[in-house]
C-alpha cells in the first residue's frame, strides 16, 4: 500500500530515539516525517515553525469570520453612546 509523505525529509523511530535533537534540527526548520514500519507515524517540526503555523491558522480563522460578516447590516453607533 502506498502512503503519502508530506515532507522532503524522513527519519525512523529508531533514529529519533537515538538522537531526537539531531533529527528535529536536520531539516533546517522544515517538517520531518517520523516513520514507523516505513509509514508516517507523525511529523516533527521545530517550535518556531509550529508557532508560525499556529499564528497562520489563527489568521485564517479570523479572515473567515471577517469574510462571513462583511455583508451583515451595519449599525451606526455614537462613541458617546458607548
Amino acid at each position: 500500500m502506498t502512503t503519502r509523505i508530506l515532507t522532503e525529509a524522513a527519519a525512523s523511530i529508531s533514529e529519533l530515539k537515538a538522537n531526537p535533537m539531531k533529527v528535529a534540527m536536520s531539516a533546517d526548520g522544515d517538517a520531518i516525517a517520523v516513520l514507523n514500519r516505513n509509514e508516517p507515524a507523525f511529523y516533527c517540526i521545530p517550535a518556531e515553525t509550529y508557532e508560525f503555523m499556529m499564528d497562520h491558522m489563527e489568521d485564517l480563522e479570523l479572515l473567515n469570520i471577517a469574510e462571513s460578516r462583511k455583508n451583515e447590516e451595519t449599525i451606526k453607533v455614537s462613541l458617546n453612546d458607548l
